[in-house]
């Protein structure tokens, strides 16, 4: 049965496992774990995990991990693959691969739009790569829409 509970700091070692998993959606290993940690792009979604204003949920079975959903503020200075403005949050999100589809994902996304919400955030942003048309079937039926483009990214926005 699957379970959501706070992400805190105690996670962030799953957090970059499953931001590189994230990365690495379609099973090609474009990044190593070592690569995702020391980049200082990359970093900005995770470094000092958690700040005042971080915030995300982990999906577990019991005590095993399936997926989590994480946010962060990142300023116009040093923006995010899918930034939006400096007061919206933008998400980072991964189910482990045995784990996905079995709405794992959605609870996910449904319960930070909820946290978001609850904590007073306008919306939340997110970036989603071409070819990753699971991923971005699941934010639109969540109600993201594409804003703008980065790269071979779409920028999504959600607003609360």
């Amino acid at each position: 049965m699957t379970t959501l509970r706070e992400a805190g700091t105690g996670d962030l070692d799953l957090l970059y496992d499953l931001l590189l998993e994230a990365f690495n959606w379609d099973g090609t290993a474009r990044f190593t774990r070592e690569e995702v940690i020391a980049d200082e792009h990359t970093a900005r979604y995770l470094g000092g995990w958690r700040r005042p204003d971080d915030f995300g949920l982990v999906a577990v079975d019991g005590a095993a991990p399936l997926g989590a959903v994480w946010a962060r503020a990142l300023p116009a200075g040093t923006p995010g693959y899918g930034y939006v403005a400096d007061d919206v949050p933008e998400l980072g999100m991964a189910v482990v691969r045995s784990a996905r589809g079995r709405g794992v994902g959605s609870a996910l996304l449904a319960g930070c739009v909820r946290q978001a919400r609850d904590l007073g955030w306008r919306a939340l942003s997110l970036s989603v790569e071409d070819g990753n048309t699971a991923a971005r079937t699941l934010y639109e039926r969540h109600g993201f829409v594409v804003v703008g483009r980065n790269g071979d990214s779409d920028t999504m926005l959600r607003e609360l």
